[in-house]
């Protein structure tokens, strides 16, 4: 350290250039050309974020111009993010970064033209399906080589290679090993599917991408430019730095908030981890442990709603369900996941006897908690009063409500912004700042409530209004572009600095960088949406899938449990060096499919939402596994310590996350499913803490003492039983009954709504295999006809006898995610056993097992007279 520099709490091990160079790398490219080429760059992706936000506006359809339908607006989002692409990212590590060289600008145009070939010649490909001309072809071709080095450049060569393979899988076929042989494709048809339709690279995950993730994306970098972002770590630090390893509760609370806004765990570990990994190693963490409770919690950032990577918008268009529905499902995991992390970090500060930050001011324990208590509280009041009240206002004046919500909601932004510029400006923002004490929380709390306001209005938009993702995130950004030009002026008329005009073009700059830094952020994302399309376009060109499904089926040998594991497994190897978005279209491509076929054989009925949400958890999984995870060598630069060990540690760390998928496939009541009463909720939320709890503290080998080996064993099994109750009682009395399908339409009238129908296929599908298993299709509004209850869910059937046969499913449909087919026969269905007893009886068991640990443990650990 040079003579003189006082180093506040501990210098990072990499300097801030080597970190912007690290996020640069996985997320906005690391060119930053000057002069004209980079006013070009700016302004492409300026131009980008303006159309993004005017195809989700009613702006084309009020004014009845720029217009565009789904297929023409996919093709100009890739044009925008394979021109990027080669302006924003070097080819090589020795590649100029100062200017863009003229190959890569020629690369740019072509791929432009390329990606936006189908939107100039729409209506005449739209004439020739399947018959492409020459041009088509030289378009085909050229563009998918481009997008296949527009990856190589923007993600690594992962995805890039595994494209690869699937591609030469597709033209390689008949000279593949008989297991795995089939016809193959020539270029043409090969083509075709993968550039001229909605099969391949322009498929659904190019369409999501462009209609919801370039929104929610663009979402979180203009929170994050208005200072969101600094007032998570803020008030997360202020509130818990205080208490026993509070620096890593911290960690854990403003990753989790960050983690809301952010689509990539490697930027939220530079974010946080900045000023939580020192403050970290200051109390007394060893690095690898700081280091690795930032990978962590930043990775866990990922499974948190309403973003989850953008994977979120992924599952409505895979599993077929409202986006509101995946929130709802994924919530209480991720939550679990996160309270496991911050008992960790407790643990280990309990164990280790390590203390927290020292405050300006020395408050009783007990009213520094509750001081905690009522600013979480009072956010909660605050996000009630909102939906709530707003919710009042609709239903007495739905004609007006508009008009007067936007009225009080203006008048709320300015009551908090003038309380906001009373306080103390916060202390993160910048992390050179000295840090000689912790920050007050009744100074820091106030400085940033405004930045909940926009998320209020995502949410009122998504669950009080039903608007699409993507109209909901238009006007919470609508709501957001004012903050950002007014939130300065404001500051300055409360604080009478005078000035506004300087103080609104500061505001202009703050919108300028925001919309190009999230239009930047957007490139890998959209270049891996349209790479996977390859990879989804050869599974149903060759059917790949179904060679998968019977190589697992054959390995896992019957055993349910090996099945998953081995499923488990393989989504780890797949999502190792893919970004969240690539990651979970390849996982629930390629094993999505296997766990509903084989599992379904085997004894596993379960919603489709569960299927995914596993192979989704495991695919992330490989984010924190060595040696590929990004987001380790991060953190272990900060922390100036081996990526290595920070993965292998951070991987431990996240085993609470992995028990997850197996508890909630088996115990859909995790995912919120089947919670029809607050009794139920209360019972299922208090029922996962506790579990998560007994978990960490088994693993961490100390509760409220040191465990002995038995009392592990007890808390293991006390996680487990909370966990998945069923398990025990199942072995008791069976949870189903089976009925015939003779009775299939008095079941099905009967039941009643929101119901789900188990259902039991057998017979032999289109491509010749004999098919047994269960499904469970969510049924709609009751209705007296059976039939056109379940057309509701796709399928059409018809009656032979005493026996009900499937003649058609629609495509799309949840019964065609199923794979329900025409021609398999209803075998019988299952209801609830009526003689069966709750099985949150066994909780009860539980929790006076955790209760005489706790007692137990507790004797123990007092000190001897």
């Amino acid at each position: 350290m040079k003579e003189g520099r006082r180093q506040p709490l501990d210098e990072p091990g990499l300097p801030d250039e080597a970190l912007r160079e690290l996020v640069a790398e996985a997320d906005t490219g690391r060119r930053q050309p000057a002069g004209w080429q980079g006013g070009v760059l700016t302004l492409l992706a300026l131009a980008w974020s303006l159309f993004q936000l005017w195809y989700a506006s009613p702006l084309p359809f009020l004014l009845d111009v720029g217009i565009f339908n789904d297929t023409e607006a996919r093709s100009i989002h890739l044009a925008f993010a394979i021109a990027l692409a080669f302006l924003a990212y070097p080819a090589l590590k020795r590649s100029p970064r100062d200017h863009v060289p003229l190959f890569d600008w020629g690369l740019a145009l072509a791929g432009m033209a390329c990606a936006g070939y189908i939107a100039f010649f729409y209506r005449e490909l739209s004439t020739r399906p399947g018959l492409p001309s020459p041009m088509d072809m030289t378009a085909a071709v050229v563009g998918l080589a481009l997008l296949l080095e527009a990856a190589r450049r923007s993600l690594g060569w992962p995805l890039t290679l595994l494209a690869l393979v699937f591609l030469g899988y597709v033209f390689l076929g008949p000279y593949m090993p008989d297991a795995i042989a089939h016809r193959g494709a020539s270029l043409a048809k090969g083509m075709s599917h993968f550039w001229l339709t909605t099969e391949g690279v322009f498929g659904v995950a190019l369409g999501v991408s462009t209609s919801f993730i370039f929104l929610f994306v663009l979402f979180g970098a203009m929170l994050e430019t208005a200072g969101a972002g600094g007032y998570f770590i803020a008030s997360a630090i202020s509130l818990l730095g205080r208490f026993r390893g509070g620096p890593a509760k911290a960690a854990v609370v403003a990753s989790a908030s960050t983690g809301i806004i952010s689509g990539s765990s490697i930027a939220n570990v530079v974010t946080t981890g900045t000023f939580t990994i020192p403050l970290m190693k200051r109390v007394g963490y060893p690095p690898k442990k700081a280091a690795a409770v930032e990978v962590a919690a930043s990775v866990d950032g990922q499974i948190m709603p309403p973003v989850m990577g953008a994977a979120a918008f992924l599952m409505t268009e895979y599993v077929g369900i409202p986006y509101i529905e995946v929130l709802k499902h994924a919530f209480l995991p991720a939550v679990l996941s996160y309270l496991g992390l911050f008992y960790l970090v407790h643990l280990e500060a309990v164990r280790h006897g390590i203390e927290g930050l020292p405050a300006r001011t020395l408050t009783p324990w007990q009213q520094r908690l509750l001081r905690a208590v009522m600013a979480f509280a009072g956010i909660v009041v605050l996000a009630g009063v909102v939906v709530w009240g707003l919710g009042w206002i609709k239903a007495l004046w739905p004609q007006g409500s508009f008009f007067l919500i936007s009225v009080l909601m203006f008048f709320l932004y300015l009551a908090l912004v003038r309380l906001a510029a009373r306080m103390p400006p916060l202390p993160f923002d910048d992390p050179k700042a000295e840090i000689t004490e912790l920050p007050e929380a009744r100074k820091t709390i106030p400085a940033g409530l405004h930045y909940l306001l926009p998320v209020a209005v995502l949410i009122w938009n998504l669950m009080v209004e039903r608007l699409s993702p993507g109209l909901a995130a238009f006007w919470a950004l609508t709501y957001l572009i004012f903050i950002l030009l007014t939130q300065r002026p404001l500051y300055a008329f409360f604080r009478a600095e005078g000035g506004y005009g300087a103080s609104l073009a500061e505001g202009v700059r703050d919108l300028w960088a925001a919309m190009v830094g999230g239009a930047r952020n957007m490139v890998p994302i959209a270049i891996a949406t349209a790479s996977a399309g390859i990879i989804v376009g050869t599974v149903t060109l060759t059917g790949i899938g179904l060679v998968l499904t019977e190589v697992i089926e054959m390995l896992a040998g019957g055993n349910l449990l090996l099945l998953l594991l081995l499923v488990a497994l393989i989504c780890m190897i797949l999502g190792m060096g893919l970004p969240t978005t690539a990651n979970y279209i390849v996982v629930s491509t390629l094993m999505a499919p296997v766990v509903v076929e084989v599992g379904g054989q085997n004894g596993l009925v379960v919603p489709l939402i569960a299927v995914h949400m596993f192979v989704f958890y495991f695919g992330l999984m490989a984010d924190v596994t060595p040696p590929v995870g990004l987001a380790s060598y991060a953190a272990a630069g900060i922390a100036r310590t081996d990526p290595i060990a920070v993965g292998v540690q951070a991987f431990v760390y996240s085993i609470r996350t992995a028990i997850l998928p197996f508890m909630f496939l088996f115990n859909t009541q995790l995912l919120l499913i089947g919670v029809e009463s607050w009794t139920a909720l209360v019972l299922t939320v208090a029922a996962g803490v506790t579990a998560m709890m007994a978990f960490v503290a088994a693993m961490q080998g100390w509760f409220f003492a040191r465990n002995r080996w038995w009392e592990a064993g007890l808390l293991l099994l006390v996680a487990f039983t909370l966990l998945r109750p069923g398990f025990w009682m199942d072995r008791l009395v069976p949870p189903y009954t089976e009925v015939p399908a003779v009775e299939l339409e008095r079941v099905v009238t009967s039941l009643p709504e929101g119901a789900s129908l188990r259902l039991f296929v057998e017979g032999v599908n289109l491509e010749g295999v004999e098919v047994r298993r269960g499904v469970i299709l969510p049924l709609g509004a009751p209705s007296e006809n059976a039939h056109e209850r379940l057309r509701s869910v796709g399928i059409r059937v018809m009656s032979l006898g005493d026996q009900w046969q499937i003649v058609g499913v629609t495509f799309g449909s949840v019964a065609a995610k199923f794979g329900l087919e025409p021609g398999l026969s209803i075998s019988h269905v299952e209801l609830p056993n009526p003689d069966r007893p709750a099985k949150e009886w066994l909780y009860l068991p539980a929790w006076a097992v955790m209760l005489a640990l706790i007692g137990w443990q507790r004797r123990r650990s007092r000190p001897s007279r």
